[in-house]
């Protein structure tokens, strides 16, 4: 779920360090928004990440 619909934005992975240098797999999210766009003409329910709501890409119903 945690996908952007527009842009394709999704999970990244990499690893956290700590101070004492041990290393944890860690992951970070998009954040993503269930929101009412026009897609197609016809207004309806996509996941939208921040970045594109903010640029303009999804115009709102």
């Amino acid at each position: 779920m945690a996908k952007c619909e527009v842009c394709g934005k999704g999970v990244t992975f990499g690893i956290k360090v700590s101070h004492s240098h041990r290393r944890t797999n860690r992951s970070w999210k998009p954040n993503v928004k269930r929101v009412k766009a026009v897609v197609n003409g016809t207004p309806t329910h996509v996941y939208v990440c921040s970045r594109c709501l903010r640029s303009g890409k999804v115009e709102r119903a």
